[in-house]
């Protein structure tokens, strides 16, 4: 199924989406932490601060930085590779896991609403 919207329909989907995540009072992601997070929900695992960079194409402070206020959030978390000691694996959450679910549920129901 392919769903085709004008670029003003598409920008009026991406502006209820927004909406409706400042009105429920959601966590407040950057675009590069949204990016982040849905990497690592949509993404086959395993995760790691070096693979986020390099499919970012930033470098891993950047990643590290995202990653230390979305794990204050609890929308991820990292963890030391027991296999290789260099590597920090990151890895979903439950809450991480509803946060998504939800956000796809907001853009679902403002996709519907979109006028034809």
């Amino acid at each position: 199924m392919a769903i085709q919207l004008r670029p003003v329909q598409a920008l009026r989907l991406w502006q209820q989406v927004a909406l409706h995540t400042v009105h429920n009072d959601a966590h407040d992601l950057t675009l590069r932490q949204m990016a982040i997070l849905l990497t690592v929900y949509l993404d086959a695992p395993p995760h790691t601060v070096r693979g986020l960079a390099a499919r970012l194409g930033v470098t891993k402070p950047v990643i590290t930085r995202a990653l230390d206020t979305m794990g204050a959030m609890k929308l991820v978390s990292r963890h030391r590779d027991e296999n290789d000691r260099r590597n920090v694996l990151v890895r979903r959450t439950v809450e991480g896991a509803l946060y998504v679910e939800r956000f796809g549920d907001d853009i679902i129901a403002s996709a519907l609403q979109l006028p034809i």
